[in-house]
């Protein structure tokens, strides 16, 4: 009797042979349906916060302090300001202004630089011709300079040098060069 069949192992392997395929063109199957398949939509970059915008570095200031309360000149020179100076001087001393023309022959002449900050405040004074011979007028015309503070805030200019000649009679009155009312 002839039989069909084949051996026992040539079957097995057939099939063994048909299942490696069938697997394998399932997994090729599924890696083809998984690479058409849409990807899920990437999650947002988050968004990165602005930089802070650098802020220029501040300039270093002197700081400059307002004037102190009364008068201001506009004076544009220091000659313009001994004007400002000699006629705050005399509001200041009313009662010890020579009134009048000097007599010819004084007691005492003394020429006075005196430093006026921005604030009008006196910051050195400086004897140009000092009357030696009265050193009791010189510290009296010194003692005058400085408690007439403030001055006239030379708002102009900063801060200010001027100069003025203290013509000084014997009674103790006196009269400043630049408001003088002249000599006999």
């Amino acid at each position: 009797m002839h039989s069909s069949t084949k051996p026992a192992g040539q079957t097995g392997k057939a099939q063994g042979s048909q299942a490696s395929a069938r697997n394998w063109l399932a997994a090729a199957l599924a890696a083809l349906i998984a690479g058409c398949a849409t990807p899920p939509p990437p999650k947002p970059a988050p968004v990165p916060e602005p930089a802070p915008v650098p802020q220029p570095m501040p300039v270093a200031q002197i700081p400059v302090a307002p004037p102190l309360p009364g008068q201001v000149s506009e004076a544009k020179t220091a000659r313009e300001y001994r004007l400002d100076a000699a006629t705050h001087l005399y509001q200041k001393n009313r009662s010890r202004i020579y009134s009048g023309k000097m007599p010819p022959l004084l007691y005492a002449v003394g020429v006075l630089q005196v430093d006026i900050d921005g604030r009008g405040m006196v910051t050195d004074i400086r004897w140009m011709r000092a009357p030696t011979q009265a050193p009791e007028v010189m510290a009296d015309i010194e003692r005058s300079v400085r408690s007439a503070s403030p001055y006239p805030a030379p708002v102009k200019l900063g801060r200010v040098t001027y100069t003025d000649t203290w013509l000084w009679h014997k009674s103790g009155r006196f009269q400043l060069d630049s408001l003088t009312e002249g000599q006999m």
